[in-house]
């Protein structure tokens, strides 16, 4: 029974006791000649013990209703604290979330400032090594031009400047080698035809070489860094 129905209902039974009590006191004289004098009547005796009950039913009406508005507010008080920390961890999640991507963003953008800043220092004599590698071209083809039976004492003239434009060749490679232009010959070892690093100008068979391999270099290829600069024109061995 909830406090109310019990506050009204003592209210009630407190109505119908003085009631009782206003028609007892209207009892004519000679209906209460037999009570002994000075005596307390049952009517009242009644109406006071009703009045103490009812008041203690109010006030333990009062009473209920009271712990059961504290409950109600310390419940609502309650979800809201719940909610409350529902919605800060949400919030801390979404921060760290945030944080995450930030991190992984600087992360991603590291690497990549990285990767700009070598491939810049080592590519940055791309256009230069284009330039240069026609004049190693002329060294080269200057030294094949020389036939090898000329090359005597007899012709000391000839052999001294074949031998000082080797040496400058040699030099001049081994200085371009250092800044990471290097010279490919791919007949030199054989190596198998690559197209990403091979031009085949010609297929020939070559019973006594591995097919598909590189027998002749026409034009021999540079290489900045591991990147082709330019491809290697070969001649390529095709049996079957």
């Amino acid at each position: 029974m909830s406090p109310s129905n019990i506050l009204r209902q003592s209210l009630a039974r407190a109505a119908r006791t003085s009631a009782f009590s206003a028609v007892e006191t209207r009892t004519p004289l000679t209906s209460r000649l037999g009570q002994p004098h000075g005596s307390v009547s049952s009517s009242a005796v009644r109406h006071f013990s009703g009045s103490r009950r009812c008041f203690a039913e109010a006030e333990a009406a009062k009473d209920a209703q009271k712990e059961n508005g504290e409950a109600k507010a310390e419940g609502a008080q309650q979800d809201a604290t719940a909610k409350e920390l529902e919605a800060k961890k949400k919030e801390v999640l979404d921060v760290t979330d945030k944080w995450k991507r930030s991190i992984a963003d600087y992360r991603n953008l590291q690497e990549q400032t990285k990767r700009e800043v070598t491939a810049a220092r080592e590519f940055a004599i791309q256009r230069f090594a284009k330039d240069l590698i026609d004049s190693v071209d002329n060294f080269d083809r200057a030294l094949e031009t020389v036939p090898k039976e000329k090359l005597t004492e007899e012709n000391k003239d000839l052999k001294s400047l074949y031998d000082g434009l080797r040496m400058t060749e040699t030099i001049l490679m081994s200085t371009l080698k250092k800044h990471g232009l290097e010279r490919v010959d791919p007949s030199e070892k054989g190596e198998k035809f690559d197209p990403n690093k091979h031009e085949a100008t010609f297929m020939v068979p070559q019973p006594d070489k591995e097919d598909g391999s590189c027998f002749h270099t026409q034009q021999k290829g540079f290489s900045l860094n591991g990147r082709v600069l330019r491809a290697a024109k070969v001649g390529v061995v095709k049996n079957s």
